[in-house]
C-alpha cells in the first residue's frame, strides 16, 4: 500500500466515523429532548435540547482528539479513556432511560443501537488510526530506509564519481605538472644556453675591447712617445735655433761693434789729422765729412778738415740727416 491509498483510507474512516457522530448526535438530540421536557418544570422546556448538545459535544471533543493524537503517533493517557467511556455511556443511558423506565425492552435495544454504535466506532477508529498511524510510520520509516540507502548509494556513487574525477584531476595535474616541469627545465636549459652564449660573447666582446683598448693604449702610447720626440725635436731645433740665433746676434753685435771700433779708430785717425793744407780728393773728403759728422762737429770744423768749402759741406751734411741720398752708405761701403 502507498501513500495515496493510505490517505484514502484514512478519509474513508475519518468520514464514515464523522458520519455515525452526527447521526447518533441527531437520533440522540431526537431521543432525548422528549425525556429531558418530561422531567423539567414546564418553564424550562427550552432546555431540554442542552444536555443532549452537551453530551454530544463531548462526543466529538473526543473523537476529533482522538484523531488528532492517533495521527501525531501520540497518547493521552486515562483520562481521554474516562471521557470516552463517560460520554458514551451517558448517551446510551440517555437515550434507553425512557423505555427502561416504560420497561420496553424493544425500545431498550432500539434506543441502544446508536450509542453502542457510536462507542465501538469511536474505539474502533481509533485502533484503526493507531494502526493507520503505525502502518505509515513503518512504511515512512521503510521509504526513509529505502530513501536513505538510494541516497547513500546515490552518495557513493557521486563519492565514487567525485573520487574517480579527484584521481583524474590529480593525475592530469600530475601530468600538467610534469609538462610545466619538462617545459621550465626546457626554458631553464634554453635559457642557461642562451646566458652561457651571452656570456661567451661577452666575454670575446670583452677581450676584442681590451685588445682594443690596449692596441688603442699601444697607439696612443706610440702616438704621445713621437709627440713627445717631435716636440723634444721641436723644442731642441727651437733651442738649437735660439741658440744660433743669439750667436748669430752676439756675433752681429761683435762685428757691429768691431766695424763701430774700426770707424770709430778710422774716424778718429781721420779727425786726427788736423785741417788739410790744400783741397783733398773727393772720396777722402767724404770720409772726413761722414767721419766728422759722425763725431758731431760743425759745417765749417770739416770743411777745415777736408780743405772744401762750407756750402759743399753742408751738402753732404744734408745727404747724411736723410739717408734718401745715399751718401754716407756709399761712403762707408766704399772705406
Amino acid at each position: 500500500m502507498n501513500s495515496v491509498q493510505t490517505r484514502s483510507a484514512e478519509r474513508a474512516l475519518s468520514g464514515g466515523t464523522w458520519l455515525i457522530v452526527c447521526g447518533a448526535m441527531l437520533y440522540s438530540i431526537l431521543t432525548v429532548t422528549p425525556l429531558m421536557a418530561a422531567h423539567t418544570a414546564e418553564a424550562w422546556d427550552w432546555t431540554a435540547p442542552i444536555l443532549p448538545l452537551v453530551v454530544d459535544a463531548a462526543v466529538v471533543i473526543v473523537v476529533k482528539l482522538d484523531d488528532v493524537l492517533a495521527r501525531l503517533g501520540g497518547h493521552g493517557g486515562r483520562w481521554p479513556i474516562v471521557l470516552r467511556w463517560m460520554t458514551g455511556l451517558m448517551t446510551l443511558a440517555l437515550n434507553t432511560a425512557d423505555s427502561a423506565l416504560k420497561k420496553d425492552l424493544v425500545g431498550v435495544a432500539v434506543h441502544a443501537v446508536a450509542p453502542l454504535l457510536l462507542i465501538v466506532t469511536a474505539e474502533t477508529s481509533l485502533a484503526y488510526r493507531r494502526a493507520i498511524a503505525a502502518a505509515v510510520a513503518g512504511l515512512e520509516e521503510q521509504q526513509r530506509a529505502e530513501r536513505e540507502r538510494r541516497e547513500r548509494a546515490v552518495r557513493e556513487r557521486e563519492e565514487a564519481a567525485r573520487r574517480q574525477a579527484r584521481e583524474e584531476r590529480e593525475h592530469a595535474a600530475v601530468l600538467e605538472r610534469e609538462r610545466r616541469e619538462h617545459e621550465a627545465a626546457l626554458v631553464r636549459e634554453q635559457a642557461e644556453r642562451e646566458e652561457r652564449q651571452r656570456r661567451e660573447e661577452r666575454e670575446a666582446r670583452e677581450r676584442a675591447e681590451a685588445a682594443e683598448r690596449a692596441e688603442r693604449e699601444r697607439r696612443e702610447r706610440e702616438r704621445e712617445q713621437r709627440e713627445r720626440e717631435r716636440e723634444q725635436a721641436e723644442r731642441e731645433a727651437a733651442e738649437r735655433r735660439e741658440r744660433e740665433r743669439r750667436e748669430q746676434q752676439a756675433r752681429e753685435r761683435r762685428e757691429r761693434q768691431e766695424r763701430e771700433e774700426q770707424a770709430e779708430r778710422e774716424r778718429a785717425a781721420l779727425l786726427a789729422r788736423g785741417p788739410a793744407d790744400g783741397k783733398l780728393p773727393e772720396d777722402q773728403a767724404r770720409q772726413i765729412v761722414t767721419a766728422a759728422f759722425g763725431a758731431g762737429l760743425s759745417v765749417r770744423s770739416a770743411a777745415e778738415l777736408c780743405g772744401w768749402s762750407v756750402g759743399w759741406v753742408s751738402a753732404r751734411y744734408a745727404e747724411h740727416r736723410d739717408p734718401g741720398a745715399g751718401g754716407a752708405s756709399l761712403a762707408i761701403a766704399s772705406n
